[in-house]
C-alpha cells in the first residue's frame, strides 16, 4: 500500500511509518498545525518585551516615580506582567521579569528593579 506525504501528497518511499517526504514538508505541516497557539505565545511575549523595555528605559536608577500618563504614553499595557508580589503591609508589586511597579496615590507609580 502506497502512502502519501501529509503535506504535499507525494508518494513516500522508505520506512513504513514515514509521514513526510522531506524535512521541509514536516516543518510546514507542523507549523500550520501549531500556528494559532504559537501566534498567541508570540504576541504575549512581544507585549511583555515592550512593557519590560519601557520600564527599563524609564527606571534608569533602580527606583523611580512616574505618572500613569507617562506609562500609557509609552503604550504600557497593565494586563501583561510575569508575577505579583504582595508585601506584609499589603502593597502589591507587579513584575515584568526583573522590572516592577507599585501603584501609588494620585496616579503615580513607583518603578523598581529587582537585582
Amino acid at each position: 500500500m502506497k502512502k502519501n506525504c501529509l503535506e504535499c501528497g507525494e508518494v513516500l518511499n522508505g520506512r513504513i511509518d514515514k509521514k513526510f517526504c522531506s524535512d521541509y514538508c514536516r516543518n510546514s505541516y507542523n507549523n500550520k498545525i501549531n500556528k494559532d497557539s504559537k501566534n498567541l505565545i508570540r504576541n504575549v511575549n512581544n507585549r511583555l518585551r515592550k512593557n519590560h523595555k519601557l520600564l527599563s528605559d524609564l527606571n534608569t536608577t533602580g527606583k523611580t516615580k512616574v505618572t500613569r500618563t507617562k506609562l500609557l504614553d509609552g503604550n504600557f499595557d497593565f494586563n501583561f506582567f510575569t508575577s505579583i508580589y504582595t508585601t506584609k503591609t499589603g502593597n502589591t508589586y507587579y513584575y515584568i521579569y526583573n522590572q516592577g511597579y507599585l501603584a501609588l496615590d494620585n496616579d503615580y507609580y513607583l518603578l523598581i528593579k529587582k537585582e
